[in-house]
C-alpha cells in the first residue's frame, strides 16, 4: 500500500469564534495546495482515497486534491485525523474499512510524525519538520503491524511547487 500522508495548507491564524475546527485555508495556502497537488501529479502520484481530518482546513485540503486528481467521490472524513484522534484507532479504522492500493491521509501536526514514526520507526520516534503543505510517502505490505513501512520520501511545499512549475 502507497500511503500519501499530507499535512493541511496554509490557514488562518485564528477566527473571530476562536474555534479552530472551523478555521479556513487562506487563499495562498488554497492557491499552494493546487501547486502541490500538481507536482504531486508530475511524480506520478495517485489516490484510490483521500481519508481526511474533518476540520475545515483539512477537509478544504483534500477537496482541492480531489479536484486536481478528479476522486471527488473518494473523499472521507475520520475523526481519527483530529488533533486529539488516535494513530492507533486511525490505522484500525484502515484497516478494517478500506481495501485500497493508495490512500492520501490528510491532517495535522504531530498527529502526522507520530503516525510515521509508528508506521516506519524501528525504535526511537523519527525527529521530523512536517510543513503546511508538505507529504510524506511511505509504503507497506501491512497495515496490520506497525514499525513495517519503509519512508520513501518526505517533500516540502516549496519542492512540490518547483516540481509542478518544472
Amino acid at each position: 500500500m502507497n500511503l500519501y500522508l499530507i499535512r493541511h495548507a496554509i490557514a488562518e491564524e485564528e477566527i473571530p469564534s476562536g474555534e479552530d475546527n472551523l478555521r479556513a485555508l487562506t487563499d495562498k495556502g488554497a492557491k499552494k495546495m493546487r501547486q502541490i497537488a500538481k507536482g504531486l501529479q508530475v511524480l506520478g502520484v495517485d489516490f484510490d482515497l483521500i481519508l481526511t481530518s474533518p476540520y475545515t482546513r483539512a477537509r478544504q485540503t483534500a477537496d482541492i486534491l480531489s479536484r486536481v486528481f478528479k476522486i471527488k467521490k473518494n473523499v472521507v472524513e475520520s475523526e481519527n485525523l483530529a488533533p486529539m484522534g488516535s494513530s492507533d484507532l486511525l490505522l484500525a479504522e484502515i484497516n478494517e474499512k478500506y481495501s485500497v492500493n493508495s490512500l492520501a491521509i490528510v491532517g495535522h501536526e504531530p498527529n502526522l510524525s507520530t503516525l510515521v514514526s509508528l508506521l516506519a520507526a524501528n525504535a526511537a520516534p523519527i525527529e521530523m519538520t512536517f510543513k503546511k503543505g508538505g507529504v510524506c510517502y511511505l509504503a507497506t505490505d501491512d497495515l496490520h503491524h506497525t514499525h513495517n513501512a519503509t519512508l520513501q520520501w518526505l517533500l516540502t511545499p516549496g519542492v512540490l511547487v518547483k516540481i509542478a512549475e518544472s
